[in-house]
């Protein structure tokens, strides 16, 4: 009898835990990864990165949380409606020359598992980061930046577009 009580028990928690839902079937992010390049010390910088309800129902992000100090996450705790967007802003503080790669997990109300978003970048010192802004890479690394900036800005056009016509 306990045997069955026990296979029944794990049966059940089985079945609640394949039930719950994930993070990834309620909200979607325009990009997973955010590379500022390099960037020069003690100039702090910032990015956002959208954050889209795909589900049928109102979300709320409870907490959006960084590993350090360096890393700072704000984002509304407003609801958001099904297919409407809000913005996750991270800041990175830039104080120690090195190459850095920080994680900023998102958390969805009401959902146990978290979406890890990532920035990546290299903090050079003053001498370094002024001979880097008088070499080719950074010409070259200015025109990506400037292209990615451009088609991010397309796709939020075109994210306002769709929510005006539902």
């Amino acid at each position: 009898m306990k045997k069955l009580f026990f296979v029944a028990a794990a049966f059940v928690a089985g079945f609640a835990a394949s039930a719950q839902q994930k993070v990834d079937d309620v909200i979607k992010i325009n990009i997973e990864k955010y590379d500022f390049g390099k960037i020069k010390q003690n100039n702090p910088v910032t990015t956002y990165f959208t954050i889209k309800n795909i589900s049928d129902k109102p979300i709320s992000i409870e907490n959006a949380m960084a590993g350090c100090g360096c890393t700072t996450p704000e984002v509304s705790k407003a609801p958001i409606a099904p297919g409407a967007t809000t913005q996750l802003k991270v800041g990175y503080n830039a104080a120690n020359p090195a190459p850095f790669t920080k994680d900023v997990s998102i958390k969805v109300a009401g959902i146990q598992d978290m979406k890890v978003v990532k920035i990546t970048g290299e903090v050079l010192d003053a001498t370094a980061y002024d001979a880097y802004v008088k070499s080719d890479e950074y010409k070259k690394a200015e025109q990506a930046k400037a292209a990615a900036d451009k088609t991010q800005a397309t796709d939020a056009k075109k994210n306002k577009k769709v929510k005006a016509t539902k």
